[in-house]
């Protein structure tokens, strides 16, 4: 699988953070690993996790393990640098997209910053609003 498929496997599990805590979010990881994860009623979702080799799915886990240990950082980072826009105001997708960028640019040195940007804002054009990639974009350039 692509380095950009395992993102957004990245992006749509840790987007179930703000909906799931503490042990809920650890049995979310869990039961993705496992596949249980995935809404049967969306079988090209199903499909994709299903692709994914085992250690692709512990490489998707681990990485959200580790934003999520440094989601209080990050979000206080991009609160700093965004202009009137904090991380409980910001779109659901938009704030998720800009942790995984923020966090690949500050910890995952195998992550080129441009790269990191370049795929964030194709995640944003794919599952954000038509303002979404401006916004994404804008944001982590403050980062670069």
């Amino acid at each position: 699988m692509r380095r950009g498929e395992i993102r957004e496997n990245i992006f749509k599990l840790l987007f179930r953070l703000d909906f799931n805590e503490g042990e809920a979010m650890i049995e979310q990881l869990d039961l993705f690993k496992d596949d249980l994860g995935v809404i049967m009623d969306y079988p090209e979702v199903r499909d994709d996790v299903s692709k994914m080799s085992f250690d692709e799915k512990n490489d998707v886990v681990d990485k959200c393990k580790k934003i999520m240990e440094n989601i209080s950082d990050i979000d206080t980072q991009i609160n700093e640098v965004s202009k009137n826009w904090k991380t409980t105001r910001m779109n659901k997708v938009d704030v998720t997209i800009i942790r995984l960028a923020v966090y690949e640019i500050q910890h995952d040195e195998s992550v080129p910053t441009k790269v990191a940007i370049n795929e964030a804002v194709e995640l944003a054009k794919r599952y954000g609003t038509d303002k979404s990639a401006t916004f994404v974009n804008g944001v982590l350039a403050k980062f670069a």
